[in-house]
């Protein structure tokens, strides 16, 4: 099997939810779940009002600092910690609070936290990784938002090496990745060399 690319985005305008058909994954989007005014506003009022930060990440014995800004936000005080970084929640804002519940009621879920993560520019990134931490349970759900400039989001199969997939997540977007995708999955945002502005992703899950 060859990469698989999905080039739905690029000229057209999907609303009905795309199944990516992933061997051992689950994983659907919905490349227009915000209209693009609404988009726009909640990426200029975010951008804004998120208390962001860096930290430090260490790999390989070596440390510096992680390539894009994040922050937490839940509805509890539970910490969430991954690659030796532990983080702890701050109150949802109101926006973020009407993004959640928006999400919530098209899946019908209730989400308990948000890692919100800002890519400046073409140069920040997230690298090869599973959201399979202990704290997620089992089968995590991950509902992804995208706000802001578009960035090509890669798939790879943990042990099948030719399962690959990539797709541009729009402005307004929404990724769900649920079942056992964290288990036989790993997925990642490249850097690109392009000349590109900011993108808010903002991640909601259950945090157990």
């Amino acid at each position: 099997m060859g990469v698989l690319v999905f080039k739905i985005v690029i000229g057209m305008l999907f609303k009905e939810p795309i199944n990516l058909n992933l061997k051992d994954g689950d994983v659907v989007y919905y490349p227009a779940f915000f209209n693009e005014e609404l988009s726009n506003y909640y990426f200029q009022t975010l951008l804004n009002s998120i208390e962001w930060q860096q930290d430090a990440i260490t790999l390989f014995g070596k440390t510096h600092l992680q390539p894009r800004l994040t922050a937490l936000y839940a509805n509890n005080n539970l910490p969430y910690s991954y690659s030796n970084i532990i983080m702890y929640p701050k109150t949802f804002t109101q926006e973020l609070l009407k993004i959640k519940e928006t999400i919530e009621n098209k899946l019908q879920l209730n989400f308990s936290s948000c890692l919100a993560n800002l890519y400046r520019n073409g140069q920040d990134s997230n690298g090869w990784h599973a959201d399979d931490e202990k704290e997620l349970g089992q089968q995590p759900i991950i509902a992804s938002v995208t706000f802001g400039i578009e960035r090509i989001f890669h798939f790879k199969h943990k042990y099948e090496p030719s399962h690959k997939a990539k797709i541009i997540l729009q402005n307004g977007s929404l990724l769900i990745m649920k079942g056992s995708t964290q288990k036989y999955w790993l997925h990642q945002l490249p850097k690109t060399n392009k000349d590109i502005g900011e993108r808010i992703n903002l991640t909601f899950r259950i945090i157990t």
